[in-house]
């Protein structure tokens, strides 16, 4: 017998293309199109109902980049439409390319009464009559934006249309057919059975015969139909197919939950205002499919994208709120954003959490227990004890199915962090985000999955994403196809919360994985885009300091505390944290909106901060210091203010000519810096050891230029071959001694290189123990990258990087290929190397990149080498990445342990601050331990008045404490992050062992964070 099986695949291919999917739609008229143009940015929607439309028509031109077109769309229903099986929908086409939803043209429909309806997309084109207010006449407003396809197929072509200043005014797209049309139903579900029949008969192997009984079902499918009829035998052919689609799914077959899902990020490839629109667009559309099948559920993780919502579209929000209370529109991951999870510092990271969760709880009701980070670039070893000291317990990813390497080799198991805290931690298996459930997916969802023998069950976010869209009608068509369907894992549509439930109770002896999810790829996003770092860095600190100051203006001069505008502008920084705006990955304008915020968030927290300092100190002309560091400064404890008292004599600098050519010496008595005449250190003496920090023959400070051209992803990615063409940057241009300041011994350093220049100010202040190195950088490089570094005399088997909370040990050697490829990684303020008791500390107030690699030399010596990534310079998604100036201060402390690596990092970003004043403040709570780090000292969320503070193990090792406040406190207890007693048995909360007169006797374990509340007193 002869096979024809690949004629029967041809023809059951042919005939859906050419007869069923042309079917669906079976008559329609066109609808009466005008327009407006909006002149510049979006406008409310009721000014642009009021505007004068003109008659417009298919083929005609609109949209400038990122412009906004309206249409005003009406039609006379012609009698008897929309009856016995039919429904009718308006039909439209702005213009769409086969890309997916997100990164082209969309629209968002208007009622005339200024209601959002629903939205459209590529594959999403229909607005539903009975949403329009049924017949005989409708009319309705389509907002539809212009966005520019910058993903090009992902071809990394720059493009100026990222920025608005440099984009094209010419129109992007031509309109497409408007119609209303008549939905033929059960041709409608026909097309649904055979896609999915179709697509499982394809992923079956072979051999197997349920392949073949599927592709004979299609082949009587077309014999019993009427190709000129279809309307007509679309029944028939349902019922030819009904035998495959009824045979259930095996008992051992894999369980999937699928949730309805839509990662929007909030900017990238388009600015933040357009998110919100994408917010608006994207959710009506949920909303809507919610309203016709009652079984739908949808996971929304963006607290701040549902404040848009409430804020720009009431109506929507109360439609949502409606749902949420179903249990169906489910808030998850209960962050403000989903936040870059490596480069936020702990305050920050904690702050996530709050902002995201009081929101949640405040608007909803709904107490969030899952972290939900799909697609941030790694995951740092702290999370794990910040997500259960919100108060959750889950935590799902998926980013790292994209490891060039090496791969976690779990789907489920339970994630263990720094401090021994545990989360149930969960990859889909279809290793993304966006599934549209097709048979593909689902199959390789069942053939991926590690845990086989083991667990059974899957979770499946499905809707298009990125840029937005969400699930459509067809993707919950395809899940109850395969709710029990023989060949196909079984689908259920459900919650997130659901699954984690019964998935963590399946696989109670799931694996553990303990430490960083590193991300072996996307390295460069510790670096790029260097002045929204820097915004990010220095903001967190002023926050540290207004919330400091503040709380000790309230508690010691009865000041009102600015709880609300301190709210408002942590949820702006926290905002610019998210995954692809702080890590650097977004177009121009997204970056140039960041920095512009970041000044008016510093300005204005500089304000909030002197108003607060005067309150504290009070009017006088006695200079002071105000400490915000958690150790003492110059004479000034801890979180106090106070007179400076420096004890130290003497920094000096000194030019000398040895047989070698000249050198430049810096001297405090602690540290002996020498300089040679390229510029480059050349020692790195500590005075109390007598050790010398730089390897022999080698030089520290040397500047080297790479050639940074990545296979993929150029903003995101920095390829190990990098390493293989470089210029050292040894040549300096000028060399001088400059006036003192304040005592300080110091040099100034500049270089030339192509079209960039480079000023270095290395000096050393009396009783400092470290040497600062202060960069100025003026830019103009093109797909290279800048690298700083310190030869040291050390052999380290290990660095230690500072992370939220603490910090994180990497081997240096490279005996594994987890450790090769980790050959860029991420530290917030400072990296540690040492060797036995002696070590060096290299701080930094901004940069995240480093690498730490280790060589022999001729002497039989190991030179352990530091380097910071300081800038780069991809040009896509923007072209002029980071072109322009740029400041960066290092520190250098040789005989450093980690608690003064601590220290000094706290020290290179909290710059004194000095003010006039009529007395001294002493702390608001003293700790006396100094591994017990305070991070923060703030007034209570609620209003109460309550003292918080948040404090942290720093050295990795067991610490008792005694924290005592600096004012009458009636008692004392420790909270979780949302400052509410701890939910009881929570294996991460720490307790205080005792408590008398407010004051608090603690003991904490390595890293473990503990919120105190401390209760004000008469």
């Amino acid at each position: 017998m002869h096979d024809d099986r690949l004629i029967t695949e041809a023809r059951i291919d042919r005939f859906l293309r050419d007869r069923l999917e042309p079917a669906v739609y079976r008559r329609s008229i066109p609808l009466t199109a005008e327009r407006w143009d909006a002149p510049g940015e979006p406008v409310p929607v009721t000014e642009a109902l009021e505007q004068t439309y003109r008659p417009t028509r298919e083929g005609e031109a609109w949209g400038p980049a990122w412009g906004t077109t309206w249409l005003r769309l009406s039609a006379d229903v012609p009698e008897g439409w929309g009856e016995g099986g039919f429904d009718l929908e308006a039909v439209l086409d702005l213009g769409f390319s086969p890309q997916v939803p997100g990164f082209q043209c969309e629209g968002l429909a208007w009622s005339p009464d200024a209601t959002p309806i629903k939205a459209i997309n590529p594959r999403n084109r229909y607005i539903p009559l009975a949403a329009l207010g049924g017949g005989p006449a409708v009319v309705f407003y389509l907002e539809a934006a212009a966005n520019p396809d910058l993903a090009q197929n992902w071809g990394f072509a720059p493009t100026a249309e990222g920025d608005l200043e440099t984009a094209s005014r010419e129109p992007l797209y031509r309109l497409g057919r408007m119609e209303l049309a008549e939905r033929d139903l059960e041709v409608w579900e026909l097309v649904q059975d055979v896609h999915s029949i179709r697509g499982l008969m394809h992923e079956l192997p072979m051999d197997r015969p349920r392949r073949y009984e599927i592709l004979r079902a299609l082949e009587r499918m077309c014999d019993v139909m009427d190709p000129d009829d279809v309307s007509g035998t679309a029944t028939a052919g349902r019922e030819a197919l009904a035998g495959v689609r009824a045979a259930p799914a095996t008992a051992s077959s894999m369980r999937l939950v699928a949730t309805g899902h839509a990662h929007i990020d909030s900017a990238w490839l388009w600015p933040v205002r357009e998110t919100m629109r994408k917010c608006a667009r994207t959710f009506s559309n949920v909303v809507s499919l919610m309203d016709a099948d009652p079984e739908f559920t949808f996971a929304c993780s963006s607290a701040q994208q549902l404040a848009w919502i409430k804020e720009l579209y009431p109506d929507l929000f109360e439609r949502i709120k409606e749902k949420v209370a179903e249990g169906r529109f489910v808030p998850v991951g209960g962050m403000w954003v989903e936040a870059d999870a490596n480069m936020p510092g702990g305050e920050a990271m904690a702050r996530q959490f709050i902002e995201g969760k009081h929101f949640f709880l405040e608007e909803f009701g709904v107490e969030c227990e899952e972290c939900w980070l799909p697609d941030s670039f790694g995951y740092s070893a702290a999370l794990p004890q910040i997500v259960r000291s919100a108060g959750a317990r889950y935590f799902l990813t998926q980013k790292t199915s994209w490891n060039q390497v090496n791969r976690i080799p779990h789907h489920s198991f339970y994630w263990e962090g720094i401090d021994g805290s545990r989360v149930f931690t969960h990859f889909p298996p279809t290793d993304n985000y966006n599934s549209d459930l097709a048979a593909s997916e689902l199959a390789y969802a069942e053939r991926n999955f590690r845990e086989k023998g083991r667990a059974s069950l899957g979770l499946v976010p499905f809707g298009y994403g990125d840029g937005g869209g969400g699930p459509t009608r067809e993707m919950l068509a395809a899940a109850h196809r395969a709710r029990d369907l023989e060949g196909s894992p079984r689908v259920e549509l459900g919650r997130p919360s659901d699954f984690f439930v019964e998935a963590e109770a399946e696989y109670r002896d799931a694996p553990v994985w303990t430490g960083e999810m590193y991300l072996e790829k996307h390295r460069g996003t510790f670096t790029t885009q260097a002045g929204t770092k820097r915004g990010n860095r220095r903001c967190e600190h002023l926050l540290r300091e207004a919330e400091l100051w503040c709380a000790t203006a309230a508690v010691r001069a009865g000041a009102a505390y600015p709880a609300a505008d301190l709210k408002r502008l942590w949820r702006t920084v926290l905002l610019q944290q998210f995954h692809d705006i702080l890590p650097g990955s977004a177009i121009a304008w997204v970056h140039h909106d960041a920095e512009r915020n970041y000044a008016a968030v510093e300005d204005e927290l500089e304000r909030i901060i002197a108003e607060a300092a005067s309150a504290v100190v009070g009017e006088g002309s006695t200079p002071l210091l105000l400490n915000a560091a958690p150790h003492p400064r110059d004479g000034v404890p801890a979180l106090g203010a106070g007179a400076v008292v420096r004890t130290a004599s003497y920094a000096e600098v000194s030019e000398q000519t040895t047989a070698t050519g000249r050198r430049w010496l810096l001297d405090n008595g602690l540290v002996r810096a020498e300089v040679d005449e390229r510029g480059l250190l050349v020692s790195l003496r500590d005075t109390a050891s007598g050790r010398e920090a730089i390897a022999p023959g080698e030089a520290g400070n040397l500047l080297e230029l790479h050639r940074d051209t990545p296979n993929e992803w150029d903003a995101w990615d920095i390829d190990v071959f990098y390493r293989r063409v470089s210029t050292r940057l040894d040549e300096a241009t000028s060399i001088a001694i400059p006036l003192s300041v304040d005592g300080v011994a110091a040099i100034e350093v500049r270089r030339e290189f192509g079209a960039s220049s480079v000023t270095q100010r290395l000096s050393l202040a009396p009783g400092s123990p470290s040497l600062r190195i202060e960069t100025v950088v003026e830019w103009h490089e093109r797909e290279k990258l800048l690298k700083l570094g310190f030869p040291l005399d050390l052999r380290a088997e290990r660095s230690a990087s500072e992370t939220q909370f603490g910090h994180v040990f990497r081997p240096i050697a490279t005996n594994t290929s987890w450790d090769w490829a980790r050959f860029e990684t991420c530290a917030h303020r400072w990296v540690h190397v040492g060797e036995g008791a002696f070590g060096v500390a290299v701080t930094n107030s901004s940069t995240y990149g480093h690498d730490v690699t280790r060589s022999v030399r001729a002497d039989g010596g190991t030179t352990t080498l530091v380097r910071l990534s300081l800038l780069r310079s991809p040009r896509y998604p923007d072209p002029e990445t980071d072109q322009g100036r740029h400041e960066f201060t290092v520190t250098l402390r040789p005989g450093a342990g980690i608690a003064d690596a601590v220290e000094e990092g706290y020290r290179t970003n909290l710059e004194p601050r000095f003010v006039k004043g009529a007395r001294e403040a002493a702390p608001l709570v003293v700790v006396d331990n100094p591994a017990v780090v305070v991070e923060a000292v703030k007034l209570a969320e609620d209003g109460s008045g309550d003292v918080v503070v948040r404090l942290y193990e720093s050295r990795g090792e067991r610490a008792e404490a005694k924290v005592v406040p600096g004012f009458a406190a009636a008692g004392v207890s420790s909270v979780d992050l949302l400052e509410r007693p701890w939910a009881s048995g929570e294996p991460s909360a720490a307790r205080v062992l005792s408590e008398r007169e407010g004051t608090a006797m603690i003991v904490l374990r390595p890293f473990q964070i503990m919120t105190l509340r401390f209760r004000r007193g008469v």
